[in-house]
């Protein structure tokens, strides 16, 4: 997730604060309301949906303006305070510097270092922090709670002064303020071991365990899921102290590791067969077959020991089923999984919608902020530029989508997290198509490399052109409808006249992509007078241009007044099928429906 914090500024009088801010916030971009204030990174005209917009993917926030203004852009969306972003709002003089939210992700701690260079007061008001110097519901990195859901009720009576005991050792709680009694009742159990916890003792595990696990091809998921729970409770171990869930990354495409990873909440990190073999003097049970089949003398010790560092020790030696392996080692303090080995590697295909912020999914937000960089067509990156600040942009230019695509899964199989954006629906006459199609394709005919074939591999639907177009006037894909690219820039003409006939004799509304460039200016022609051989001259036509952006237009017209220099490439057409109508309300407006045949229905009915 890009951590870069949002800097907002809505008025002169606050720059000059939130360009301090800025200068001492490592990443820190100054986003500016346009019509207000200038010389900023990122300009933008709706504060409320920009304000939303960060919010959702996942960017800290400080906005040197009132709270309130924060408070009502982000109150609708406000879901889960374990996740959520920091939020601050700051005083124009610098004064004030209060942590909305997110105090226990950060919001807090950022708030006295804000503070302490603008020489104002930080308003903490989370009790835990003010009472106790931590939250006891959101321990540090590197540390996981066991029973989340007891920590409310212990944090009460801790604030009513009642005493702690503490088992184990760990610096946040050795400074922290805690009541410390070694007789109290209310206890805090500091463990890589499995302890219940429970109304009286809440359980902290340390992040030190690298599970190493193996596997044969297409091994299922709950095989090796299971050997790996088995061979934790059977060693006393936590699943919550596990850091890191390690591996070969010829196995980066089992789907039994990403299972693993998932359940155990623990990120899956690979390591090459010579990375592993570098651990061979370490193993427990080094194996000349494994070598003489994946280039290493053990897998599952192998990764484990490769995750937990020099100072690590294997704890647990490699246990087996019939198709897995899993061992399990320890490092001295938490595991920090983002320095050991790699990622698998994943590419987000996102469909960003027609261009409008608010068509765009929440997850297609999400999945852009989570991205290391982001790939596509220079266009589409501005449009979703507040977003990715601080990433890479590798912009390419229309006509390059097979290197675009290349490279996107390319850069992931090297254990990067990219985004590939395309406009609308990335599935849908885009991006999403070629992804696969090189994903299938041999190496050797112009696939992507083996590396890049084992990155997992996410889509975020959009919304397309044709729904957008046919929410702005009415409803004409009421009924049947189909999509036809009238580009024969990867398709024969022949075939695309064919689809044309079939469609124009099944009475289809039809949704035009590509319907001319400047080169291509006969295909619409054609394909209208395909179209008035089989259905009126009046049926209606929907013109739809730059939809969601700021020159949109809508027109309607009739198949016998349809011209090709009405459109161009970024015009979406749609035909009605005989049934469409268009119809002119009193105030002069125009929709454009077709109907499912309701009306009959209620005919027989009576």
């Amino acid at each position: 997730m890009d951590a870069s914090p949002a800097i907002l500024v809505l008025t002169p009088a606050a720059l000059a604060t939130a360009r301090t801010i800025a200068n001492h916030l490592p990443g820190a971009k100054l986003h500016g309301l346009a019509r207000r204030v200038s010389g900023v990174d990122v300009a933008f005209a709706d504060t409320l949906d920009h304000i939303r917009a960060l919010y959702q993917a996942g960017a800290p926030i400080v906005g040197v303006c009132a709270s309130g203004i924060l408070i009502r852009a982000l109150a609708a969306v406000i879901t889960d305070k374990l996740s959520e972003p920091p939020v601050l709002a700051v005083s124009e003089d610098g004064n004030s510097v209060v942590p909305l939210l997110g105090g226990h992700r950060g919001a807090n701690a950022l708030a006295r270092e804000i503070a302490d260079f603008l020489d104002g007061h930080a308003a903490i008001t989370t009790a835990g922090d003010t009472a106790l110097g931590f939250a006891l519901d959101t321990p540090p990195k590197g540390w996981w709670l066991a029973n989340l859901t007891d920590a409310k009720g212990v944090m009460a009576r801790l604030l009513a002064g009642e005493p702690v005991a503490i088992e184990g050792h760990a610096d946040w709680i050795a400074t922290s303020r805690l009541p410390v009694s070694p007789d109290a009742s209310l206890r805090l159990v500091l463990s890589e071991r499995a302890v219940q916890g429970d109304a009286d003792t809440l359980v902290y595990h340390p992040r030190r365990l690298a599970v190493g696990i193996g596997c044969a091809r297409g091994c299922e998921p709950a095989e090796l899921l299971s050997l790996v729970r088995e061979t934790l409770a059977g060693a006393g171990l936590a699943e919550g102290a596990v850091g890191v869930v390690a591996t070969l990354d010829l196995k980066a495409d089992e789907p039994a590791m990403a299972a693993v990873a998932e359940a155990l909440n623990a990120p899956l990190r690979i390591f090459s067969a010579s990375e592993l073999e570098a651990e061979s003097g370490r193993l427990a049970n080094p194996s000349e077959v494994v070598f003489a089949e994946v280039g290493c003398h053990g897998v599952s010790e192998g990764a484990a020991l490769a995750a937990s560092g020099e100072a690590g020790r294997l704890i647990v030696e490699k246990r087996k089923t019939a198709n897995a392996t899993v061992a399990v080692a320890i490092a001295p303090a938490p595991i920090e999984a983002e320095t050991v080995g790699r990622a698998r590697g994943r590419l987000a295909v996102i469909g960003i919608g027609p261009g409008q912020d608010g068509w765009r999914t929440p997850e297609a937000t999400r999945l852009l902020s989570e991205a290391d960089e982001v790939v596509g067509y220079s266009l589409y990156l501005d449009l979703v530029a507040p977003l990715i600040q601080g990433k890479p942009r590798h912009a390419f230019p229309l006509g390059a989508e097979e290197e675009r695509v290349r490279f996107a899964l390319e850069r992931a199989g090297e254990g990067r997290s990219v985004a590939l954006v395309s406009s609308g629906d990335a599935g849908i006459y885009a991006m999403g198509a070629l992804v696969y199609e090189l994903l299938d394709r041999a190496e050797a005919d112009g696939g992507v490399s083996a590396q890049a074939k084992r990155v997992a591999v996410v889509n975020a639907p959009g919304i397309s052109a044709l729904q957008a177009a046919s929410a702005r006037i009415g409803a004409p894909l009421g009924h049947d409808f189909c999509a036809i690219s009238l580009s024969d820039l990867l398709t024969p003409w022949e075939a695309i006249e064919k689809r044309l006939k079939a469609a124009a004799e099944g009475d289809f509304v039809i949704a035009f992509y590509n319907p001319v460039s400047k080169r291509r200016r006969t295909q619409l022609a054609a394909a209208r007078e395909i179209l008035l051989r089989h259905r009126p001259a009046e049926t209606p036509v929907v013109l739809g241009v730059n939809l969601g952006r700021a020159d949109e237009k809508i027109r309607v017209t009739t198949l016998a007044d349809l011209k090709v220099d009405d459109v161009d490439m970024l015009t979406t057409v749609l035909v009605g099928s005989s049934n469409s109508r268009a119809v002119k309300r009193g105030s002069g407006e125009v929709f454009v429906y077709t109907p499912r045949g309701y009306a009959k229905r209620i005919e027989e009915k009576l």
